[in-house]
């Protein structure tokens, strides 16, 4: 795949301060910028939602890499197991979330949030009362809320970036465990490029 739309000249301070927080400049960046007030917007929105925290980082995290897996954004499946280490999560999960249903690897705890991830990414949405409660029983509803609004945060995101043909970057490389690749069709070939 190749980017569908053209990206666009950051200012240099910004370029400096990505390039220094991240070693490249993130392409959804460049891209987003063709709209500099979107592009601040989502920056901001996006520097918000990580100091949210009713909600587990590591919850949220592998919620929003199940996103990326069900959606096809290998940019998202990257950056997110490339910042799982960065935040001291077990490398073995977060590189088996692409997989989740067959590992062995996840809690209980784990295995909802990353349901609950994939039923509200499906169209339509196919989340239960029971799954719902469950999650409500155990995170409690600050908790829940901020869960449920990271994962279609996760989807706004994951959506974009694969409208738009952002695909890896290659941020995981660093890592020193592999992403799983997918099991089943929807998003089989995502993890094995990320």
């Amino acid at each position: 795949m190749t980017l569908r739309v053209p990206k666009a000249e950051l200012p240099v301070e910004l370029r400096e301060n990505l390039l220094k927080q991240l070693g490249a400049v993130p392409e959804p960046v460049e891209v987003l910028w063709n709209q500099p007030q979107l592009a601040q917007a989502n920056q901001e929105f996006t520097a918000r939602v990580s100091t949210w925290d009713a909600a587990d980082a590591s919850l949220k995290t592998f919620a929003h890499m199940a996103v990326a897996a069900q959606v096809g954004c290998s940019w998202c499946l990257d950056i997110n197991y490339f910042l799982a280490l960065n935040q001291n999560l077990d490398p073995a999960k977060a590189s088996q979330v692409p997989r989740w249903r067959q590992s062995e690897v996840f809690t209980p705890l784990e295995r909802d949030v990353l349901e609950y991830a994939e039923a509200m990414t499906n169209t339509p949405p196919t989340v239960t009362d029971e799954l719902s409660k469950s999650l409500l029983d155990r995170l409690g509803p600050a908790a829940l809320v901020e869960l449920t609004v990271f994962i279609g945060f996760a989807n706004m995101a994951a959506r974009c970036n694969t409208a738009h043909g952002i695909t890896s970057q290659g941020y995981s490389d660093a890592c020193g465990i592999p992403l799983a690749a997918r099991a089943g069709n929807a998003g089989a070939d995502v993890a094995s490029t990320a």
